[in-house]
């Protein structure tokens, strides 16, 4: 078998460098794929959820899960269930967008009791369990979640204190 030499970090960690679908599944060397998500990610928390957000509207899970990945990667310690968790959220959306429901079963459930009831950063833990509650429910029904069904707020809707006025 010919050695294939692959693509590593200045440590020697091998990267993975090929293109990928919308859906992460890694395509042929040379394929042109969606925008990869740097493997080295460090964002502030706000920036991380704004982007993956903006992703799982946009119907690219598996993208998202890279964003919220590299957020636990560097999050404090006291913070690392969370965001495994919202990572694994994105992970079980990307297997019901691959169409693998026991995939997503096992990640839904994991992400659901990693996320807990509370969280920094106004993350909706307690609406995220809720919605992972939710699509465990119907994949075991044998309901499929349609597109528009696979689009969590990661973050609370805030209401502003002053509500606009308007000006004469």
């Amino acid at each position: 078998m010919a050695d294939i030499e692959r693509d590593r970090d200045e440590d020697g960690r091998a990267r993975n460098s090929r293109p990928r679908d919308e859906l992460g599944r890694p395509l042929p060397m040379g394929s042109v794929g969606v925008e990869r998500i740097p493997e080295d990610l460090d964002l502030p928390p706000a920036e991380s959820l704004a982007w993956a957000q903006d992703l799982l509207d946009r119907g690219l899970a598996f993208n998202a899960h890279e964003v919220l990945e590299g957020a636990w990667k560097s999050c404090p310690d006291d913070e690392r269930a969370l965001w495994q968790g919202l990572a694994q959220l994105a992970v079980g959306i990307t297997h019901i967008q691959r169409g693998n429901p026991k995939g997503a079963l096992t990640l839904l459930e994991r992400a659901a009791k990693r996320i807990g009831s509370s969280a920094p950063y106004d993350i909706d833990a307690k609406g995220l369990v809720t919605y992972a509650d939710g699509l465990i429910t119907d994949l075991t029904s044998g309901s499929t979640p349609s597109p528009d069904d696979l689009k969590p707020r990661l973050v609370r809707n805030l209401q502003s204190a002053d509500p606009p006025t308007e000006e004469s």
